[in-house]
């Protein structure tokens, strides 16, 4: 069956491994990649797919309603993957406008125009191949385990888990930063549309991610690059919080096994069963990028350096993926110290890609590949 599916986010991190996964598992389906190229978005991260037949990018503000009803009517789109948002939380805390902006506003824009373009036919499309065959619309939102709050770290010595209670679909929504706030509010407008219009919607919450391909104001990546060069390590605190860890691939898995199988107007947690402390995590990667650096064993650990916690620093982040296993027989693919060891090797081996992210360089790619300029705020 061919689809035509937005993928909206689709340069940056996640969103990239989402598109090229789809684009390569899928030749059939029409991939239309919608990214507004903020500072995170990086389209050198899909040179091996953007020559591809069946993928397209549009350079597009998801917060312009009319540009996004236009092109799901241009397409004829029959599914949303919806991945585009501000999430760096430090970022949040002094620009939660942006945050609003986009997270809120511009998840509410693609609704509407979804609905619009999909309610009339009855949440179907007619197929090209033949007008007997219905495709089913989808609405599919990428969200956050941040929406959540924080979890007691009740059980702090010892090995993980560092509690004895999880995040799970049913859990109360408490959000505490600007960031959190504006994911919450945008589950709710998802469902809302799904309680209110009948808009065929899923959502899943995600815990932390990481692999190749992130922006390096994020911790595994920025903390490589400092190991690299020497620079010090900022640690929020006595580093003592505690996140889940995903792979990025296997999270990419789980997006696709949730859009094709996942059951309307259900939630899905996706973790990686990874509870690391921030300090011990730091100190994996420096013994990780250490030995592949030739350096002796704790060359890098002085370059820890502790820092006043930042406001609001939730405590422990813990997901219970229980559901999406049962469901879907989903399951993460690697454990955090094998994950971790390709993590630092991708970033290593691609030292070009992390010069020209931090420098700026990779913009000058926009214009010579696109003619496009990247927004740089």
């Amino acid at each position: 069956m061919k689809r035509n599916i937005i993928i909206t986010g689709g340069a940056g991190f996640i969103g990239s491994h989402v598109v090229r996964l789809f684009v390569n598992k899928y030749p059939d389906y029409r991939i239309i990649n919608v990214d507004k190229l903020t500072y995170a978005g990086n389209l050198a991260n899909l040179r091996d797919i953007e020559d591809r037949p069946n993928y397209r990018f549009v350079k597009m503000d998801i917060c312009d309603f009319e540009a996004v009803s236009a092109l799901i009517k241009e397409e004829n789109v029959d599914g949303i993957i919806h991945l585009a948002a501000e999430s760096h939380v430090d970022r949040s805390i002094k620009d939660p406008f942006t945050f609003a902006r986009t997270n809120v506003l511009g998840t509410l824009s693609l609704l509407q125009a979804a609905r619009l373009n999909w309610e009339p036919i009855g949440w179907h499309r007619h197929s090209e191949e033949s007008s007997d065959i219905r495709i089913p619309c989808r609405f599919y939102h990428v969200s956050t385990d941040e929406v959540y709050g924080a979890l007691a770290l009740d059980k702090p010595e010892g090995n993980p888990p560092y509690g004895t209670d999880f995040f799970r679909e049913d859990t109360p929504y408490n959000p505490h930063s600007p960031y959190s706030a504006s994911k919450a509010s945008s589950d709710h407008f998802v469902r809302s549309f799904h309680d209110t219009y009948g808009m065929p919607v899923v959502i899943s919450n995600c815990s932390n991610n990481y692999g190749p391909y992130q922006f390096p104001e994020k911790l595994i990546p920025l903390f490589i690059n400092n190991i690299r060069h020497g620079k010090p390590l900022p640690v929020y605190g006595k580093g003592e919080n505690v996140r889940d860890w995903l792979y990025v691939e296997d999270h990419a898995r789980a997006i696709d096994l949730i859009f094709h199988e996942g059951r309307t107007a259900q939630t899905y947690n996706i973790g990686g069963f990874n509870e690391w402390k921030n300090i011990d995590l730091i100190k994996v990667m420096i013994k990780t990028v250490d030995r592949l650096l030739g350096n002796p064993e704790g060359h890098s650990l002085g370059l820890i350096t502790f820092v006043t916690d930042r406001a609001g620093h939730d405590l422990r982040y813990a997901i219970d993926s229980t559901k999406l296993h049962n469901e879907l027989g989903w399951a993460p693919s690697l454990q955090f110290e094998e994950g971790i060891e390709k993590t630092v090797r991708w970033y290593l081996d691609n030292q070009e890609w992390m010069d020209n992210v931090t420098s700026g360089e990779y913009q000058r790619y926009y214009e010579e590949m696109y003619g496009l300029t990247c927004d740089n705020n």
